[in-house]
């Protein structure tokens, strides 16, 4: 199987140019894909397209992350219905810093053969004279063919119009390809549906400017099967960027997939093969109820953004949920795990010395409606203080009790969890 094929067995052949699968089965082609470095972390939009650079490399080609501190200061209007804010000049440095810091972490530039490549666009763009871009660019461009591209069609007809600076982009791009071209023998670009125009014009302009022959192929954009768009969630983007998004709630974003989604994501965001997939998909409508895909997809793509280490502290506080140990926890992790459950802040002060009693505790947090029944099920053993079982009517929680001084967590039952965070008044 060559690279064209994996991508169109796992469904990312969107649209491809008319010799894109040839060049991909007969030859050992440079490629690349841009990002745009709106954030100083990509997100899990951007997982896809990073994934697509590390199969490039495993099938023996060359990739090329190409990140827009040129392009970056103008910013693409593809599937954008406002003009952006244009970013400052710090800004933007410090978001190239965090993309390119990520996307080390994922590709390898010392391959022996094929090392990726790590680019900024602004080493061409920031030297271009408006004149030159005129003359050696803007000439090739047709405005009518300019004007019906989607992207630019879209936001046209909108209330809120498009700038020159962001009708400009689609040239800017087009040059990437042909400074790649010429630089790197670059001549294969890859990236979403809502990139096809562009990619179009900078395939056409490497062979009015350089007389080259080059290839696009576009992924589908990503929705989930209820239409939403993808990596969106109530709390926000999810973030590659473990500081943003924790790696435990980025394992819930994964392992709360949709039966309807989860095979499709399977083939996007792992490297699993067609048999490992196929099991999966067997084994879900055998027993959906197991989840079995969702938990692969979790573990995969966890293990790949944030790490075997992190994969398997994100395992152990999924199974605190569910009652396992919460000793050896930080205080952070605690309150990750427990963010989405009821909690309450009492004063420190009451829990100092012999702390207060349990059965008050529970009464006070509202998970039990009196201190007779908090009474009544601590003697018969339903309540866990820090997921231990308390059966004793007469237990306290003290200072020294709470996580790290700060948390106890509360559970009546097998799941309702309230969680006490002890404050200084």
């Amino acid at each position: 199987m060559n690279l064209f094929e994996e991508l169109k067995w796992r469904g990312l052949v969107f649209d491809a140019s008319s010799e894109a699968a040839e060049a991909l089965a007969k030859e050992k082609i440079t490629a690349y894909i841009g990002f745009d470095p709106t954030a100083a972390s990509l997100h899990v939009g951007s997982l896809l397209q990073i994934m697509n650079l590390v199969r490039l490399q495993q099938y023996g080609h060359t990739p090329i992350a190409l990140v827009g501190g040129g392009t970056g200061m103008i910013g693409d209007p593809s599937g954008k219905s406002e003009e952006r804010n244009l970013l400052s000049t710090e800004q933007l440095a410090i978001n190239l810093a965090g993309i390119r810091a990520q996307l080390g972490k994922w590709l390898d530039f010392n391959a022996p053969g094929n090392p990726a490549q790590l680019v900024d666009n602004a080493e061409w763009l920031g030297q271009l004279t408006m004149m030159d871009f005129l003359r050696q660019v803007g000439k090739h461009f047709s405005v009518s063919q300019m004007l019906n591209r989607e992207s630019v069609k879209r936001r046209i007809e909108s209330e809120e119009g498009i700038s020159y600076t962001e009708f400009s982009y689609m040239l800017l791009q087009s040059y990437d390809f042909v400074m790649l071209f010429d630089r790197y023998n670059c001549t294969f670009q890859l990236g979403g549906s809502d990139q096809w125009g562009n990619i179009l014009s900078g395939m056409d302009l490497v062979r009015r400017l350089r007389g080259g022959r080059a290839h696009g192929v576009v992924v589908p954009l990503v929705t989930t099967a209820s239409g939403v768009k993808f990596g969106k969630t109530e709390a926000g983007t999810v973030w590659l960027d473990p500081a943003l998004t924790s790696p435990y709630r980025f394992y819930q974003f994964w392992i709360n997939t949709e039966d309807r989604d989860v095979i499709n994501y399977l083939k996007y965001f792992t490297m699993l093969d067609q048999p490992a997939i196929g099991e999966l998909e067997t084994a879900m409508t055998a027993d959906p109820g197991k989840r079995e895909a969702q938990k692969r997809l979790a573990e995969e793509v966890t293990r790949f953004v944030h790490g075997e280490a992190e994969l398997q502290k994100t395992m152990a506080a999924t199974r605190v949920l569910f009652g396992g140990e919460i000793a050896g926890m930080s205080a952070g992790e605690v309150a990750d795990i427990f963010s989405d459950v009821p909690s309450t802040r009492l004063p420190r002060a009451g829990f100092a010395g012999e702390g207060m009693q349990l059965s008050e505790l529970l009464a006070a947090t509202g998970l039990v409606p009196s201190k007779g029944e908090a009474r009544r099920l601590l003697a018969g053993g339903g309540v866990s203080l820090n997921n231990v079982k308390v059966s004793d009517a007469k237990a306290t929680a003290t200072e020294s009790t709470a996580i790290e001084g700060k948390f106890l967590v509360l559970r009546k039952g097998a799941r309702a969890y309230h969680l006490v965070e002890l404050v200084d008044e």
